[in-house]
């Protein structure tokens, strides 16, 4: 049986969000929508596709409405989302979108685009000028194309329009990622209208956030099951896990939903939780998304459901565990106890090729951090070297078994040409750490990682 909505159906907008993927859907959208149901207020949101105009043409003809289906360990339970009460498509809609920015009733911008769509250089914490988007925006284009040149385009507007400063929350999987979004944005508004920088500084608030919900991609079981709930087939049905966590900055430009409502915390420092997440969670995910696509297995469960895997990243788990900053009433290997739990829920179809994508922007921050911090304190290596290792593996095309792995990654053509003329494990890591646009910070110019990744990837080679 289908939840009911909660919501009142002269809702208003408040929110505008950058990136209608099913992650947004089945986090921030849940959140705002318990929120709303808990504690009122108009905080519906306006939700852009970047690329995909289906989707947004999918929600419009819906009403907004789509069914988030939780995988319980007793049966899914689908729940009537109503909280999108618009949607548009980027393509062709920029100005559109950005005179929404300016709109007195929006008040908060929240984002999800993934890693790579920044137009950052993650390492550096700076525009990437090799972006094309960026550089056409730097260089004065009439419609803007990176993030940074949308967002500022359209806060330019708002400051012209007389309202106050925008909330703009990322909440994509990066480090600091409010103060990595703040950074690009500033640093696009000083070269192309030094004004605004400061009107930007002055009014609008950067939060950072970590966010924590596993939501594989849709399957035909999915819109099965949504289809059984609504009496009708709906095509932007998707499904996710009972587990979800959101820690958000206190800091706001105005007002906000009560998120605590809906379990989120608003705290001080984000970091602490932040890094807990990104190095266990994120971390053992990419490591389980290689090593499985390299060995055949489709799903994280089915690489929990192998005994030696599974050691594998429970080994990886305790030695990043090392890393981690002290967090009170937090224990790490309680929380490695119970990701060990999700990764394992047979109800769960998480792909690793989904998780797989965009290694080269996701390994400086899951990876690389705490492997740094393990060579600096003499801590075990070892599964961070097999990830990386993995990783090249992984990039070369093919499983151990011959299977066409495709190179889904903002730098698959370079890392491809770096490892074409590799013909020894060796030269294939040297390959690698010659790789402009890959934030290893030394990493793998350091002589016992780099050798330890050596030695995994000829062992893999063997294998």
């Amino acid at each position: 049986m289908m939840n009911a909505s909660p919501l009142p159906e002269d809702l208003k907008t408040g929110i505008l969000h950058l990136g209608l993927g099913a992650f947004h859907r089945a986090h921030q959208a849940a959140y705002t929508q318990d929120a709303i149901a808990a504690a009122g207020g108009d905080w519906g949101i306006e939700a852009v596709s970047m690329r995909n105009p289906h989707l947004a043409e999918v929600l419009n003809a819906q009403g907004g409405r789509y069914t988030l289906i939780e995988r319980h360990a007793d049966g899914p339970k689908p729940i009537d989302m109503t909280v999108i009460r618009s949607a548009l498509a980027l393509p062709g809609n920029q100005t559109v979108v950005t005179a929404r920015m300016a709109d007195a009733d929006i008040r908060i911008l929240t984002i999800t685009v993934t890693e790579k769509g920044y137009g950052a250089d993650i390492g550096s914490r700076s525009l990437n000028y090799a972006d094309t988007s960026v550089a056409k925006d730097l260089a004065g284009g009439t419609s803007p194309s990176s993030l940074p040149g949308l967002i500022c385009s359209g806060l330019a507007q708002r400051r012209a329009a007389g309202h106050g400063g925008l909330t703009l929350m990322s909440c994509d999987n990066l480090p600091d990622n409010g103060h990595l979004l703040l950074a690009v944005v500033l640093e696009m508004a000083h070269a192309t209208d030094p004004d605004l920088a400061d009107w930007i500084e002055e009014t609008c608030r950067f939060p950072n956030s970590m966010v924590d919900r596993i939501t594989p991609a849709a399957s035909d079981e999915t819109f099965a099951l949504a289809e059984e709930a609504r009496g009708e087939p709906d095509p932007a049905a998707i499904e996710t896990e009972p587990f979800r966590q959101w820690v958000i900055e206190d800091s706001f430009a105005g007002p906000r939903p009560i998120w605590e409502a809906a379990g989120a915390l608003i705290v001080p420092d984000v970091t602490p939780f932040e890094t807990m997440k990104l190095r266990l969670l994120n971390g053992a995910h990419s490591l389980i998304a290689y090593l499985g696509a390299l060995n055949d297995l489709p799903a994280v469960r089915d690489v929990m459901a192998d005994e030696a895997l599974r050691a594998i990243v429970r080994a990886h788990m305790s030695a990043v565990s090392a890393t981690l900053p002290d967090l009170p009433g937090f224990d790490a290997s309680d929380y490695a106890d119970a990701l060990i739990a999700r990764f394992e829920n047979k109800a769960i179809d998480h792909r690793c090729l989904q998780i797989a994508g965009d290694g080269s922007q996701k390994l400086p921050q899951r990876i690389f951090a705490p492997a740094k911090e393990l060579l600096a304190s003499g801590g075990d290596i070892s599964t961070c070297a097999l990830a990386v290792a993995a990783w090249i593996r992984f990039a070369e095309g093919h499983s151990n078994k011959g299977s066409a792995l495709e190179l889904n990654d903002p730098l698959a053509d370079d890392i491809r040409a770096a490892l074409q003329d590799a013909d020894s494990a060796a030269a294939k890591v040297q390959a690698i750490t010659a790789l402009k646009g890959l934030a290893h910070q030394g990493v793998l110019d350091n002589a016992e990682f780099a050798a330890t990744t050596v030695n995994a990837l000829q062992n893999m080679s063997a294998s």
